[in-house]
């Protein structure tokens, strides 16, 4: 979307008008540039999120991860967890991708099942493909942070990186997004669930705060990097800003 200065009468010739169209405007056959069809005047697509979305994102993570424990503890004795992240080990390297899926009892699972599916109705609210950009960044750069820095003989299960990374992508989106109401939204978070904090930190056998320091990075640089979560407002502005540098 593009701002015109009304005040502004820029010269204009034949098949031109000052009125942001093309021909004039009671010129037979023409018809002026609708607003929204290709050119200055478009505006932002919208994202297809919404409540539906969410909950389906919410809905998908908390089966996905249920299905993957109970069918491992049925059918495999529990063996899938040799699909963890063993750091440094490069055969292990696919495990970036499967040790958000595992967990090593129904304590583990439970304690991120909550705080993910609320985490992931959020973010999906917001539309698929801010929800997959999100969870990619965070699953990429979370498992490779584990595997370099996890220690080496360790193996890394859980879907805990992806919660970190989830809430402090929520946590700070507002800030970039510029919207009042995303800062609002991760102030709260932040309150609810300031114990977290000390999941970032060594020392509790057992627990990979290494998952939960990386896949907060995840999330931190989804927020900084990511344009797909913008909301229409700044969409807009920067849409204004492009055109004026483009003489448009």
């Amino acid at each position: 979307m593009s701002f015109q200065n009304p005040n502004q009468r820029p010269g204009y010739g034949r098949g031109q008008n000052p009125f942001g169209g093309q021909g004039y405007p009671h010129q037979p056959g023409r018809r002026p540039m609708p607003l929204g069809a290709r050119g200055p005047g478009r505006r932002p697509a919208p994202r297809r999120g919404g409540w539906r979305a969410g909950l389906s994102y919410a809905t998908g993570f908390v089966i996905l991860i249920w299905t993957v424990h109970i069918v491992n503890g049925l059918l495999f004795g529990g063996q899938l967890i040799v699909f963890g992240i063993h750091p440094l080990d490069l055969s292990s390297i696919w495990g970036i991708f499967t040790s958000p899926l595992l967990h090593a009892d129904f304590s583990h699972l439970m304690s991120n099942t909550l705080p993910g599916a609320i985490f992931a109705f959020l973010i999906g609210h917001s539309g698929p493909r801010v929800f997959w950009e999100v969870t990619a960044i965070v699953v990429i750069v979370g498992g490779a942070g584990v595997w370099l820095f996890g220690g080496i003989g360790t193996n890394h299960i859980g879907a805990s990186g992806l919660v970190y990374g989830w809430l402090a992508y929520l946590l700070i989106r507002g800030f970039f997004n510029r919207s009042l109401a995303e800062i609002g939204l991760g102030v709260t978070l932040g309150f609810i669930y300031s114990g977290l904090i000390f999941g970032l930190l060594p020392g509790t056998p057992g627990l990979s705060w290494q998952a939960h320091l990386f896949g907060a990075v995840g999330g931190v640089l989804a927020g900084m990097f990511i344009t797909s979560d913008d909301p229409p407002h700044l969409v807009a502005y920067r849409s204004a800003k492009k055109d004026v540098r483009n003489g448009r």
